[in-house]
């Protein structure tokens, strides 16, 4: 790792502190999946972001101005026993030499050490209603200190939620998140490619998945950006569908959203592709619609757009093409007015990406669409799914497709990180015939 990264984003984040306030972040608890087991441990984003530090039981503090040094983390001891049973641990003198605190203590001792270093603040910085026992440990703490209000010290006055100024720092990503994005993207645009060059008839949709999910691992990926949708057939209007159990049979598309996820950065992306490796001519009417709305989405993600443009643009696209199919009718102007398209496209364009797959950061600033920026990262994801009605067609029915890949926003113009998974009809058909 390279801790001088972690240590210019605490000090960004010092620039929106006052001097006598002080930052509070603890990392995600382990969960309990049944008897003495816990579910994988992933740190909490915000705490990594700033840190660095993988392990469970620990929270950074930064105090500006401390004497001894700013930065202090509670970590676990090292302790050969549990280690032996466990793993290994960094302990309090490999937080100092390798993640730069400037002091470290054993977290059992948290409830000694922490209330002191919250002595004489103004405000407390934290992630307020994210982890609601910390919450109300902190709340103990200030109450211990008020009770002390006769030895002249006195209690933080404020607590300010944290999320207000580092999501917006988290919203930009600076070359060294872009590079391990581009990682993630490139991960799992392969495993995407493996999943339509091993799809055929008669398997199941876990089969496929654990082919896909094979090359996320193979390229160095600990886990997945969030659970795989591998949804044959009428699974595929089920947006977010995790089952994957049901047998995937010819004449069907399979669409799988699925990302892998890189050191704590994901990729997220969709491709949907017939079962048996040749759309229909009904199928491929409506994905050459929904990849027509993606290109015009593109073409709003440079900066100076605003978030919604994509949007806007993707929903046009999908509108008209379905008023063209005979699945809506009006005119273009009465499908956007009435928001008609709704019933076959019901999600938006697309969502921030970072450390988490949806990641953090404001939509809009003061009631409006926020600029897009260079160094924003997000989605762009239309998709029409047509599940059965009397309105429509039967030989419609049950095509599900979605096209996502991830975007980084440049000054002029963007950047795909996942345009190398195929996505036009005869680029997915000549890979499967192959």
């Amino acid at each position: 790792m390279n801790k001088e990264i972690y240590a210019r984003r605490r000090a960004e984040l010092l620039n929106q502190v006052g001097e006598n306030d002080i930052v509070i972040v603890p990392t995600s608890p382990e969960r309990s999946r049944n008897g003495d087991v816990v579910f994988q441990f992933r740190p909490d984003s915000d705490f990594y972001y700033l840190s660095g530090f993988a392990e469970p039981e620990a929270v950074l503090v930064i105090c500006p101005n401390r004497a001894q040094g700013e930065f202090v983390m509670f970590c676990r001891e090292k302790d050969p026993f549990r280690e032996m049973w466990d793993g290994r641990r960094v302990g309090l003198e490999g937080v100092v030499e390798q993640f730069g605190a400037d002091d470290a203590f054993p977290y059992e001792d948290m409830h000694e050490i922490l209330p002191g270093l919250m002595e004489e603040k103004e405000k407390v910085f934290t992630q307020v209603g994210r982890y609601p026992d910390f919450d109300a440990q902190l709340l103990a703490w200030i109450n211990q200190i008020k009770q002390n209000a006769g030895q002249g010290k006195h209690a933080p006055y404020e607590f300010v939620d944290l999320s207000h100024i580092l999501h917006e720092q988290r919203l930009f990503k600076r070359p060294d998140e872009i590079n391990l994005m581009r990682k993630a993207g490139k991960m799992t645009a392969a495993g995407h490619i493996k999943a339509m060059q091993v799809c055929q008839p008669g398997m199941y949709e876990y089969q496929v998945q654990a082919e896909m999910e094979c090359e996320f691992r193979k390229a160095g990926s600990h886990y997945n950006a969030y659970p795989s949708i591998v949804a044959g057939g009428k699974n595929a209007c089920i947006l977010h569908y995790i089952e994957n159990d049901q047998v995937l049979k010819s004449g069907e598309l399979l669409l799988i959203d699925a990302g892998a996820e890189y050191q704590y950065y994901a990729a997220d992306i969709s491709r949907t592709f017939p079962v048996n490796g040749r759309f229909t001519p009904e199928q491929k009417a409506l994905y050459e619609v929904v990849l027509e709305a993606q290109y015009a989405a593109f073409e709003k993600c440079s900066a100076g757009h605003n978030w919604d443009d994509p949007h806007v643009a993707a929903v046009k696209v999908i509108s008209q093409g379905l008023l063209d199919e005979g699945i809506l009718t009006g005119t273009l102007e009465q499908c956007l007015e009435t928001k008609s398209y709704s019933d076959f496209y019901m999600h938006r364009t697309g969502h921030w990406l970072g450390m988490d797959v949806h990641d953090v950061g404001d939509y809009q600033v003061e009631d409006q669409w926020r600029e897009l920026e260079a160094g924003m990262v997000f989605t762009v994801e239309p998709g029409i799914y047509v599940s059965p009605s009397d309105k429509v067609n039967e030989r419609w029915h049950h095509i599900g497709i979605r096209i996502e890949d991830d975007v980084l926003v440049q000054k002029d113009g963007y950047e795909n990180f996942t345009e190398s998974a195929p996505k036009t009809v005869s680029e997915i058909e000549t890979l499967m015939a192959g």
